[in-house]
């Protein structure tokens, strides 16, 4: 039995639209425009899947005045990317939906955000492909201790075969990754683990065929970029106010977008790509209040990719919850690599409040993300291989896991992926490293840091103190505390110098310390501490 189904599309100073799909046999369909801007039709239709888009007189700066454009519904939920470029629309019990998948892990308790531990992952990339795949390599992931997954671009975006940084469909899930059931079922698999899922979202900018661009690029967007050398598309105009209609329409289209990902998809949380592009904090304290009132109880973190970083997108009248901390990686990387060993340097590596920020959850720390390259190629390029280099990696694990903030492994670091970041037609990361001994030691590594940063709670505060340092033995030690008692020390030689019995005066306690890396006693007398510390080594010591 076929039931009218309402099409609309908000055009508010465009002269004409009209509807043409499969039903119609792609016949056009008039359509009106009601007071509010948008352009409506009804069309009775049967249970089933349907293609069609709509053909608009455009009001785009760069066309021909009112030209007729074919154009996708900017708010299709699916999407046919092909030449043709169809929306789809799927009707059941007369209703609009997008599939019918059942959630089963809705009420598995997940990770609050100073716990997180976080894996920046691009599906293809990851997995071989699809979501499918990726959901076989979760237990992976479980088993390494990760309990969040940034996952890269998974909006519909232009193209197959890159990393998805210029979407084209907002509401539409990238279709060459697999079916909207298959990315609800693998959101759904990470919750069953206890693992957050967290989306990369463009609200910066858009594909410059994006669907808004062909309707009224300037209703939407910048007539021009505003910092051409940091430009990836059309910009969102956040300044733009419709005095006759009395919205803000960049605003309340993002504020769909969002509320639309974390109802339908159950997403935990949302980094914000070129959040400095942005650059209108008004919107970002908005659109962060949305996304906290549509997940309701349940924990999210909103993450501003703010480049350079900066301790104002998170604090006091911030609107953020927190940041990538690329500070850290500028910061502590030239160390590890040898380049250079600056104290100050690492302090405020590890005590972002130096810097400004905070709290643990202001800043997310890494060694690699998708934008740089990762430790095993940096090194490489200074000759630093085998042995040497898996030390550094260790030296540098311990470094991301004990500071403040919450670390981020970008996908494959765990084990010592030596890959070149690949923007357009990205390979599967080299699974088969594993099968070699320094390699599948560097896993077991992190592992045991993943473990002792999520069962001590000294890692959940603010405090870290800094009690020895010497320039000349290039050694440098800091201490992780909570006010119940717990404390972490952390004793790093970043020379090639083994160092045997060298003695870190001033320790936090006399009586016996569990180093946890080497797994050993050690008894501390007269707050001094003995130990042989080998090249490019850092220790770790609980009480």
């Amino acid at each position: 039995m076929s039931k009218s189904i309402d099409f609309q599309l908000f055009a508010p100073y465009n002269q004409e639209a009209v509807l043409i799909g499969s039903f119609s046999e792609w016949q056009p369909i008039p359509m009106k425009k009601d007071d509010k801007g948008y352009f409506r039709t009804e069309v009775k239709l049967e249970d089933g899947e349907y293609e069609y888009k709509f053909r608009v007189r455009s009001k785009s700066w760069f066309l021909e005045p009112d030209q007729w454009v074919y154009i996708v519904d900017p708010y299709a939920t699916k999407v046919i990317d092909n030449s043709e470029q169809n929306g789809i629309i799927c009707i059941k019990d007369g209703q609009k939906f997008v599939d019918t998948y059942v959630w089963q892990h809705d009420d598995k308790p997940l990770p609050q955000n100073h716990e997180l531990v976080i894996y920046e992952m691009h599906i293809p990339s990851f997995g071989g492909g699809n979501y499918q795949q990726a959901i076989e390599k979760l237990d992976y992931l479980s088993d390494l201790g990760i309990n969040a997954i940034q996952l890269m671009p998974v909006q519909e975006y232009a193209g197959e075969d890159n990393w998805g940084y210029l979407a084209r469909y907002f509401f539409a899930a990238e279709s060459s990754y697999g079916s909207t059931e298959e990315l609800k079922h693998f959101i759904d698999e990470c919750h069953g683990r206890g693992i957050r899922v967290f989306m990369d979202m463009m609200l910066n900018h858009s594909e410059q065929s994006s669907p808004l661009t062909q309707i009224d690029h300037n209703y939407w967007y910048h007539h021009e970029a505003r910092d051409p050398q940091n430009s990836w598309g059309p910009e969102f105009n956040y300044e733009h106010y419709d005095e006759n209609l009395d919205i803000k329409p960049a605003w309340n289209f993002a504020g769909d977008v969002v509320r639309f990902w974390i109802e339908e998809y159950h997403i935990d949380g949302i980094r914000y790509d070129a959040a400095r592009q942005l650059a209108n904090y008004d919107f970002m304290h908005w659109i962060v209040e949305e996304t906290k009132k549509t997940a309701g109880s349940k924990p999210f973190y909103n993450i501003a990719e703010h480049i350079p970083d900066t301790p104002n997108i998170t604090n006091f009248d911030g609107p953020m919850d927190g940041c990538w901390h690329d500070s850290f990686y500028y910061l502590v990387t030239p160390a590890i690599w040898g380049d250079s060993f600056d104290l100050e340097d690492l302090k405020k590596a590890i005590d972002c409040k130096l810097d400004g920020y905070m709290g643990v959850t202001n800043v997310i720390n890494y060694l690699s993300n998708h934008d740089k390259e990762r430790l095993m190629i940096s090194l490489g390029e200074r000759n630093i291989f085998d042995d040497a280099a898996f030390k550094k990696a260790k030296l540098g694990a311990v470094l991301v896991m004990t500071a403040i903030g919450l670390p981020m492994i970008w996908m494959g670091e765990e084990f010592g992926n030596s890959q070149n970041k690949q923007m357009e037609h990205p390979s599967e990361i080299d699974w088969s490293l594993l099968n070699n001994e320094r390699n599948l030691g560097l896993l077991e590594y992190y592992k045991g840091l993943i473990q002792l940063r999520k069962n001590n709670p000294a890692f959940f505060t603010e405090n870290v103190d800094f009690f020895h340092e010497n320039s000349e033995t290039k050694v440098f030690v800091y201490g992780r505390w909570n006010d119940e008692g717990s404390r972490v020390v952390v004793v790093a030689n970043f020379s090639e110098n083994y160092l045997a019995g060298y003695v870190v005066p001033e320790f936090p306690a006399d009586g016996t310390w569990h180093e946890w890396t080497r797994d050993y006693d050690v008894e501390v007398k007269d707050r001094q501490l003995m130990i042989d510390l080998a090249e490019y080594e850092a220790q770790v010591f609980i009480n």
